[in-house]
């Protein structure tokens, strides 16, 4: 399904039509005739960004004028941003042929431009070759499996690229076998993204080996995908053994209460993790206490995110009584956003601010308080009734 698009863009549309793909949502389109016969860039961009302005009678002149007015206007650069263009393959392979000849871009933003798998091939070779890309945006391309596994044997081809963001793609269980190849090769990758995907039980299975022996990644984004059960526990064991990772970000997954308590263990052991955004998780009470037991011991998380769980007020309460048992704890936030506390949690976080002066609790606006008046039926309305 995730590919019929790009199909479709690639063999059956018209000229025309995909010349109308290319322009985008760009207002003001003028005619071809135009902007055909002169060298002036002025009617092909927008200010501070490239963008086609002109409808086109071929497709492929009209990928070679957006990308000849963006280079031109860039001149020597470091950065190229071709946001929303709907370059497509076609696009991707002439855009590809001015890589070569452009030696001084570190930075090429392609995000949703529906270059599918095609089009990751097509970038294959500026991507392998290239020695100065250190940083790719290709998130929301429908990039698929092959996609992935064109674009990741490209980059285990080149030790240069530190970030990339492939947010989005469509990616399930077999995009993760690439990957996890990739994070076992290419050790000079700093930041992967791969949030807004469709990365399961097994992906998670294959993807926690592979992290706990990377040895480069500092940063990685895993959020909106469906990790849960037994994926989820493999995943948070490969953080028990990784020494490297500083930011990671599972939330929107489906850790529940045996992912929290792998999380648990891995903070035992891990002494690098600095952020853990573990938000909207379905964790509860039992499996907050069970993470709880890593912060009694960690030393260098200093952000922690455990907002939008059912924890209720025990098992917040639970994971800050664990920090406040921890007087070597790092912790510089705990978020407990739209979770229920009551005031035994704040008198609780009235204390540990005194052991941990620069720790910021925060919580939502809810509060779960008895309260003895509640109904007018148990007022005392007179001195005599009271007595009753």
């Amino acid at each position: 399904m995730a590919g019929a698009p790009c199909e479709l863009s690639a063999e059956r549309k018209r000229p025309e039509e995909e010349a109308v793909a290319v322009s985008g949502p760009l207002a003001g389109v003028r005619e071809a005739e135009e902007g055909a016969n002169t060298d002036s860039d002025s009617d092909l961009e927008t200010e501070g960004t490239c963008g086609l302005r002109d409808l086109v009678r071929e497709p492929r002149r009209a990928h070679s004028i957006v990308l000849t007015s963006c280079f031109r206007r860039e001149g020597s650069a470091s950065e190229l941003t071709l946001r929303h263009h709907g370059l497509g393959p076609q696009g991707a392979q002439t855009l590809a042929s001015a890589l070569f000849s452009s030696p001084h871009i570190k930075r090429l933003d392609l995000r949703d431009n529906g270059l599918c798998a095609a089009g990751a091939e097509a970038l294959v070779g500026a991507l392998s070759k290239s020695s100065c890309i250190c940083d790719m945006d290709l998130s929301e391309n429908q990039l698929g499996v092959v996609g992935v596994q064109a674009l990741c044997a490209a980059l285990m081809a080149n030790p240069a690229v530190r970030k990339v963001q492939l947010a989005g793609n469509g990616l399930e269980e077999k995009a993760a076998w690439y990957i996890a190849e990739l994070l076992l090769v290419h050790m000079s990758l700093q930041s992967l993204d791969l949030s807004y995907n469709e990365l399961s039980d097994g992906a998670g299975e294959t993807l926690g080996p592979a992290l706990a022996e990377n040895t480069g990644l500092t940063e990685l984004n895993v959020s909106w995908n469906h990790l849960r059960g037994p994926g989820a526990v493999a995943f948070a064991r490969g953080l028990e053994g990784n020494i490297f990772l500083k930011v990671l970000d599972i939330s929107y997954n489906g850790f529940g209460d045996p992912g929290a308590s792998a999380v648990g263990e891995a903070l035992k052991a891990n002494t690098v993790l600095e952020e853990l955004n573990m938000s909207n998780n379905r964790i509860s009470a039992v499996g907050a206490l069970s993470l709880g037991l890593g912060l009694r011991v960690n030393q260098t998380l200093r952000i922690l995110v455990v907002s939008r769980n059912p924890m209720r007020s025990e098992g917040c309460f639970g994971v800050l009584k664990s920090v406040q048992d921890n007087p070597a704890s790092a912790l510089e936030l705990l978020d407990f956003s739209d979770s229920q506390v009551n005031k035994e949690f704040d008198d609780l976080a009235d204390a540990v601010k005194v052991i941990l002066p620069g720790l910021c609790i925060k919580t939502g606006a809810r509060r779960v308080e008895y309260k003895k008046e509640l109904l007018p039926v148990f007022r005392a309305s007179s001195p005599a009734s009271a007595s009753n």
